[in-house]
């Protein structure tokens, strides 16, 4: 297992090395000087090119990139060039609130979606299953911005259940840091309780079709037992796949219901940190998100072992 681990870990350097380039290619291409921001719209021409050369802006693009790729290698991603804070210390900050949203929206997806799944599998052909499969169609097809606003307006607005934006932390007390997450948390799994039922519909389906399931029921089993004892767990692998991607893209893709709900997580990081050309903050985040999808996809592929034993044996046969 330890060798497949790090197998796995290897295989991550041409992935983060391919990312570093493109996000490093990418940024420094845009239109767009952090001097020319820092100093203002007042500034002339002689101010901002003394700002760009402490800054290294002024070196040859692949000289800059070879610095910022050093440093890296060190574990440093370097400082924001606005609050002179060091890239890690800012995505630590800003981690938190994204992270409470996506295992929130990931909870509320699961709890829905796994349930959902195996009902309109064991009932193909119904109104019931018809009905998951349109709402799951409209789940996967409508923005998560435009949910919120809905979400927003029936919620907070008409029914003043819950707060319309903002984020308080744990610290402030259990129920006050959930129910400012409760809205976006919705907004957000919504997607993610659609792909996760589809799923688990489609790997029920090709499950309770197999000989054994019938040999089970055959022989007197109940049926909760041979769905949720014999047929779920068969069906797991796949469903924990699209569980995984999913909440790599939760972390990923909050940036836009952080900012309808103004959360000051990563999304509102990121998003910051372009308007303002903070090349470090832009580098330094997406390196670490891609860093954590990855690990994510690792232990998902862990996670395949501990519900199917012949995945282990795969693994110890290579």
């Amino acid at each position: 297992m330890s060798g497949y681990i790090l197998k796995r870990l290897l295989s991550m350097l041409p992935i983060l090395a391919v990312v570093a380039v493109v996000v490093f290619m990418i940024v420094h291409l845009t239109p767009g000087d952090p001097a020319a921001v820092m100093l203002g719209d007042e500034a002339g021409e002689k101010e901002i090119a003394e700002l760009r050369s402490q800054l290294g802006l002024d070196l040859p693009l692949a000289v800059q990139f070879f610095h910022w790729l050093a440093n890296v290698l060190q574990g440093d991603l370097g400082r924001s060039y606005f609050s002179d804070v060091p890239v890690t210390q800012a995505f630590w900050e800003h981690l938190g609130p994204t992270v409470s949203v996506a295992i929130l929206a990931q909870i509320i997806a699961i709890l829905i979606a796994i349930p959902i799944g195996i009902m309109a599998a064991r009932r193909r052909g119904t109104m019931i299953d018809q009905a998951v499969m349109g709402v799951s169609l409209f789940g996967i097809s409508v923005p998560s911005f435009l949910l919120g606003l809905f979400l927003i307006l029936l919620f907070a607005v008409q029914l003043k259940w819950l707060p319309v934006a903002g984020y308080k932390p744990l610290s402030s007390g259990l129920w006050n840091h959930l129910r400012y997450l409760i809205l976006p948390a919705l907004a957000l799994g919504f997607m993610q309780a659609a792909l996760i039922a589809r799923m688990t519909r489609s790997s029920m389906l090709d499950i309770i079709a197999d000989n054994y399931i019938k040999t089970a029921r055959a022989k007197g089993l109940k049926e909760t037992m041979v769905i949720y004892k014999h047929a779920l767990r068969n069906a797991c692998i796949p469903i924990l796949t699209v569980i995984g991607e999913t909440f790599g893209g939760l972390v990923t893709g909050a940036a836009v219901v952080e900012t309808v709900f103004n959360i000051p997580g990563i999304g509102q990081l990121i998003i910051s940190s372009v308007e303002r050309r903070d090349y470090a903050v832009i580098q330094g985040t997406v390196l670490l998100i891609t860093v954590t999808y990855v690990l994510l996809n690792l232990i998902v592929d862990l996670l395949y072992g501990i519900v199917d034993p012949r995945v282990r044996l795969n693994r110890k046969e290579r």
